[in-house]
């Protein structure tokens, strides 16, 4: 039963997706894009684990925002047997709906539900696959659908922030406009958790001396620079004190 503190946070939630979407002027946090290439290992790790394992098979996205991830950047819609997408937000859904039929890519459906408690049936998908949703859910709530969805045997791909980075931490503080009240980046202690709902967790980090190099750009100095500190950053993961100050993980969870 959902509780009135339960529903008052998916409708924030709701709330701030919406106007996300929905704004003229695009999307309100594309300030950070400029950010992201410090995280490229874990993307490219979960991209490459997606395109082997959706060919043919059913792949839900959870949290899937307007379809860019599964329509234009991945092509997961068209790799998959069949494709379904979730957001909490109806806006971001009839942008993915329209973008979908306008590509002609039929086999992919999108629907509003709350990702903590969905409609779908039970061990109905080979691979579910999302980028920055679990820290916007109960974990507990949402670890149990993700598992309740999946088939045995099958794998579920996440990019989580992590919360330990005081640097990291600090930015967020000055930042608040550009996510939830409710947004809980993931602790090592989440990550644990996790191994009560599926039979093996493993983690991927990145994102720590690369966040430096990022401003640069990802051309000429700017690329260098990155792939200087991804190899700095790959020799920094293997001691396990760091890794939690890392400021994105990989999680991959197989049932």
């Amino acid at each position: 039963m959902e509780t009135q503190a339960e529903g008052a946070r998916l409708a924030s939630e709701r709330d701030f997706h919406n106007a996300r979407f929905g704004a003229e002027g695009g999307d309100s946090r594309a300030c950070l894009d400029k950010w992201y290439p410090a995280i490229r290992r874990v993307n490219e790790v979960q991209e490459a684990e997606i395109r082997a394992a959706a060919p043919g098979r059913d792949v839900l996205e959870y949290g899937c925002a307007d379809g860019t991830l599964s329509l234009v950047e991945l092509g997961t819609a068209r790799l998959a047997g069949s494709f379904t997408g979730i957001d909490i937000s109806e806006v971001a859904i009839a942008r993915a709906t329209s973008c979908a039929t306008a590509m002609g890519i039929g086999q992919a459906r999108y629907h509003a539900m709350n990702a903590e408690a969905t409609d779908l049936p039970n061990a109905s998908f080979d691979v579910i696959y999302g980028r920055g949703i679990l820290h916007h859910l109960n974990l507990d709530r949402a670890y149990a659908e993700v598992r309740r969805l999946l088939r045995t045997g099958g794998v579920a791909l996440f990019t989580e922030p992590l919360g330990h980075n005081p640097l990291v931490n600090w930015y967020r503080g000055r930042t608040p406009h550009l996510r939830t009240s409710d947004e809980h980046p993931l602790l090592m202690s989440d990550i644990a958790a996790a191994r009560r709902h599926f039979r093996e967790v493993q983690t991927c980090f990145a994102g720590l001396t690369t966040i430096a190099a990022a401003p640069f750009g990802t051309k000429g100095v700017g690329r260098a620079l990155l792939h200087a500190f991804d190899r700095l950053d790959e020799v920094l993961f293997n001691i396990p004190a760091i890794r939690p100050h890392a400021w994105y993980v990989l999680l991959t969870l197989r049932a």
